[in-house]
């Protein structure tokens, strides 16, 4: 495991859950940034806005990116893209209860929760959350700057494509493609694959207006 300390962007919810297996795993957290300074509930330093960041030479920190994703992945997937840019590595992060086949492939900078499942064969790619108490069955594809949110499950062989929300306690039948930049609402059934760039909800699920 790697030893860098690391330096949190972001300061809300998401972010006390990674500092919170950050400090299980007794790595040395600089402090965070963020727009302004807001109180952090484990003491951690506020060191400015993210630009302070650049003070810091690549080679000897990891970041971690702690923006979270209620529906909309973007603002997350450009604060990786920028910092990628300019030489910095983006910390991988998982929760000691989560259960990984030694067979599964993670991207820079995914994050594992707590109570989280992936079997065989799955890949999940870079900057992608896969929140507490998910199901990713054997031979899925999760892609970049996705979000899988608490207590979904996906049976094998799904595919989520770059930039999707995948909402709270979403269930994916086997083999079904989600395209990229899509937003399933929480407590959905999909049945059936979904381009890219839809809203779909409901059990099963129908794509409804933007």
């Amino acid at each position: 495991m790697c030893s860098k300390p690391v330096i949190i962007i972001g300061n809300g919810g998401h972010a006390r859950v990674l500092i919170d297996i950050l400090l299980m795993q007794k790595r040395e957290i600089i402090g965070y940034t963020a727009p302004t300074e807001e109180n952090n509930r484990y003491n951690v330093t506020y060191l400015g806005k993210d630009e302070e960041i650049l003070k810091y030479d690549p080679q000897e920190i990891e970041l971690v990116n702690a923006l979270g994703s209620v529906s909309d992945t973007r603002h997350r997937a450009n604060i990786f893209n920028i910092f990628k840019s300019k030489g910095y590595t983006f910390s991988t992060i998982i929760h000691p209860s989560a259960i990984i086949s030694d067979t599964v492939i993670l991207g820079e900078g995914v994050q594992v929760m707590a109570g989280v499942v992936i079997q065989p064969f799955a890949k999940i790619d870079d900057n992608t959350i896969v929140n507490t108490s998910t199901s990713i069955d054997h031979d899925c594809c999760i892609s970049k700057h996705c979000h899988i949110a608490p207590g979904c499950v996906l049976s094998g062989g799904v595919f989520v494509g770059e930039g999707t929300h995948i909402g709270t306690g979403t269930k994916i039948i086997q083999n079904v493609t989600v395209g990229k930049n899509v937003l399933v609402g929480a407590g959905s059934l999909v049945l059936r694959s979904v381009g890219d760039n839809k809203k779909i909800y409901g059990s099963p699920a129908k794509e409804v207006s933007k």
